[in-house]
């Protein structure tokens, strides 16, 4: 007769450890080493931080993201290899799947906002000839918030790529891409306008921070520039918000 199966325990129990334990302890396993590689990578990072301030940024800023990637990375490592049965696998490897693709964007953007910093901490503002100073200053402060919103888009729009119904709408939309392009265009043409206004203003040297202007018959100092609108920090305290594309098409005096 022979005898049990080597590597099955005998009984019911011993067949419910096999099933359930070995897939738990993979789990536990792959979370575990995913924390303790990040926690090394983490250190080593604040150890240079002390003689460098970008990786003293890294350490204090990534360090949550990267844990999130890493621990994300670990469970879907773990739901392919251990557990290969179950109705609820596909569904927990989409939804590990879509927050993992979150998670990454997170990591991405927080990395380019870190480099994006430690370049605009290089550049003094405080000295007396400080024009190119602060055309730089403009222009970086820009880019950051054009590579969080096309960061964000991109992981959106391959959240969305994860579901079939949304990749058989991709291929019908793209069939009628000149129709709904020319639709769009006219929807947003307003805000693809000040979008626009707000790049050139930035690349042309138009408007810098801490510009002082007279616009709309008051004079006041430029306080931010985004791609839709600039603040402008008037004389008696109030705050003028206005749109980018009214520098492009208003004149206005610099002082």
């Amino acid at each position: 007769m022979d005898g049990p199966r080597p590597g099955l325990k005998e009984g019911p129990r011993g067949y419910l450890a096999d099933m359930l334990l070995t897939p738990l302890l993979t789990f536990a396993g792959s979370v575990l080493f995913a924390l303790l590689l990040v926690a090394i990578v983490h250190r080593a990072t604040r150890k240079i931080g002390q003689r460098s301030a970008l990786f003293e940024q890294l350490a204090r800023r990534a360090h949550r993201p990267a844990q999130a990637v890493a621990v994300l990375v670990a469970v879907q490592f773990s739901l392919g290899v251990a557990f290969r049965t179950g109705q609820w696998r596909p569904v927990a490897l989409h939804v590990v799947g879509l927050a993992l693709i979150a998670a990454g964007a997170w990591l991405v953007a927080t990395l380019l906002t870190v480099a994006e910093d430690a370049t605009l901490s290089r550049i003094r503002v405080d000295v007396t000839d400080n024009r190119h100073a602060r055309k730089v200053h403009t222009q970086i402060t820009l880019v950051r918030r054009v590579t969080v919103v096309v960061v964000g888009l991109l992981a959106a729009a391959a959240m969305l790529m994860t579901f079939p119904a949304a990749r058989a709408a991709g291929t019908s939309l793209l069939a009628s891409a000149g129709v709904i392009g020319a639709i769009a265009a006219l929807a947003a043409q307003s805000l693809l306008g000040n979008v626009f206004a707000g790049v050139q203003i930035a690349f042309s040297d138009a408007v810098r921070l801490d510009d002082v202007l007279v616009v709309e018959k008051q004079w006041g100092r430029v306080e931010d520039i985004t791609l839709t609108y600039v603040v402008v920090h008037l004389w008696d305290d109030r705050r003028l918000v206005l749109p980018t594309s009214y520098f492009l098409k208003t004149p206005f005096a610099e002082r």
